[in-house]
């Protein structure tokens, strides 16, 4: 097989380093071998976050370069474009509609782009990409916590990997008190 090269993008708190690991732990069930790397810096205080997850037959550095990316699957419309040049030519872009300014934009420092450019530099720069209402579907199911599942299930669509080694991985991955909630999350992510 040849290599797959994920980077999951997003704000401190969206639950980016949650859906690496589970798209992590999925490629383990499949099969491959995988490597996963993340940097969080400021998250924790609203910063950007990026992991990146590779599955193969062997993976050798976990690691990325510009162009390499065949998923970039964005939690928030600006780190879509701040993370765009990791995608390939030919890569797909999952981007969840929510946006959340940064502290540039929230001084009057910068202004976020409209939804038109944000669309127009994502169709420049992809072979494909969908906009999807990951926050809306996490917030109709009674929580915006689930929005990193909804994710994980609209990127599912597009990989050869069963439902239930998903499922099964999430089982493990997230508490049981939730666990209901976060089969529905995927299962929403599924139909976006």
């Amino acid at each position: 097989m040849k290599t797959t090269n994920f980077a999951l993008v997003g704000v401190g708190g969206q639950g980016v380093l949650l859906a690496s690991d589970i798209l992590a732990e999925v490629g383990v069930e499949a099969g491959y071998d995988v490597k996963k790397s993340e940097v969080h810096g400021m998250a924790q205080r609203g910063g950007s976050v990026l992991s990146q997850v590779r599955w193969a037959d062997k993976v050798y550095a976990p690691l990325v370069g510009n162009g390499e990316v065949d998923y970039l699957i964005s939690f928030e419309l600006l780190e879509a474009l701040r993370w765009l040049q990791l995608l390939k030519k030919g890569g797909t872009a999952i981007v969840n509609e929510q946006r959340l300014p940064p502290l540039a934009v929230s001084s009057g420092g910068m202004e976020y782009p409209g939804l038109e450019q944000i669309k127009k530099a994502l169709a420049a720069g992809t072979g494909e990409y969908h906009l999807v209402p990951a926050l809306a579907k996490a917030e109709e199911l009674g929580t915006e916590r689930a929005t990193n599942v909804v994710l994980i299930g609209a990127l599912s669509k597009s990989l050869d990997v069963p439902e239930d080694e998903w499922l099964k991985v999430i089982e493990r991955r997230v508490p049981e008190k939730y666990l209901e909630l976060n089969r529905k999350a995927f299962a929403a992510g599924q139909t976006l």
